[in-house]
């Protein structure tokens, strides 16, 4: 049994933290999207908005029920044979839409979840003095929805950090892409890959950090 190559190790983390700005960028720009798309999605299950709320329960189910790797190879390998136009796009785009689309999906439930889990007297209350849906839940639901659902939406997003690793399969050279290339040309796998696999536990946990604060403080204000 060989030792681990620590020398090469050390060589190797400012060459994957170099890759960390594409990885952080590809979730924050994904987690925007499906944070809005899923809000949409959870207001029309809400509401249950006539046809709308078929197809989104579609949506939902298809890209909850189907794996993250397939869903993003249908998308950038599948979806270009029927509709040439999307050959253009890159594979980092390919990634965010792909993260988007499937993280809204987990995110509508459970907005929608904590929608409903608002008291049934406040939706009465503010109907009673002339609010319409629009003004309800842009004051006083989402509000409160958006407490309740904010540790939640956090998981999703550490999650999907995570998931920013399967952009390697569609050629984009983050973190995960950069161990691999690495490793190939070192044939040094074991500590190429603890190397990657100990940054991602580094952020995760960084944001784990973030996370319980969070918590702490939502809970003081629900507290007053």
């Amino acid at each position: 049994m060989r030792p681990l190559d620590t020398a090469y190790m050390w060589d190797l983390v400012p060459v994957i933290a170099g890759y960390v700005p594409l990885t952080l960028f590809m979730a924050v720009v994904a987690m925007v999207a499906a944070l809005t798309l899923g809000s949409a999605l959870a207001i029309v299950r809400v509401l249950r908005v006539p046809v709308l709320d078929r197809v989104v329960a579609v949506f939902i189910s298809f890209f909850r029920g189907t794996p993250l790797l397939v869903q993003l190879f249908l998308f950038y390998f599948g979806l270009p044979q029927v509709f040439p136009a999307m050959t253009g796009i890159d594979g980092v785009t390919a990634a965010i839409i792909g993260l988007t689309l499937h993280f809204s999906a987990y995110m509508a439930e459970s907005i929608r979840g904590a929608i409903l889990g608002v008291d049934r007297s406040q939706w009465e209350a503010a109907q009673s003095v002339g609010m319409t849906r629009g003004q309800l839940l842009r004051r006083i639901i989402l509000p409160q929805a958006a407490r309740t659902a904010a540790p939640t939406l956090m998981n999703y997003f550490i999650d999907m950090i995570k998931s920013t690793s399967l952009a390697f399969t569609l050629g984009v050279t983050e973190m995960m892409g950069a161990a691999q290339k690495e490793a190939a040309g070192s044939f040094l796998y074991l500590e190429a890959f603890l190397v990657v696999a100990l940054s991602y536990w580094v952020i995760v946990e960084t944001l784990s950090v973030g996370q319980r604060r969070l918590e702490l403080s939502l809970g003081k204000a629900v507290a007053r």
